[in-house]
């Protein structure tokens, strides 16, 4: 049985956003394409910017609020309290 119960697809993760974005630059770095295809391949690399750029915002904030709580403890003192 399928786990998500959402029809929609999930959004790609920022590493495979990444890897599809190098891929169109070299395509149009090679300077090859016709200019509507060029065009197109160029608002395709803006979506996947925009994508990035909103993952990394997210996991920046994700970041901050946990070490602003004060609530983090490193991983040793952790696995000691554990341990007792």
């Amino acid at each position: 049985m399928n786990k998500k119960s959402s029809s929609a697809q999930p959004a790609p993760d920022f590493e495979k956003s990444l890897q599809e974005l190098e891929a169109l630059i070299a395509k149009l770095e090679r300077g090859e394409l016709p200019l509507a295809e060029s065009l197109q391949l160029f608002e395709q690399g803006v979506a996947l910017t925009r994508r990035c750029h909103s993952a990394l915002a997210d996991a920046r904030q994700r970041v901050e609020i946990l070490s602003k709580d004060g609530g983090t403890t490193p991983f040793e003192s952790a696995a000691q309290d554990a341990d007792d």
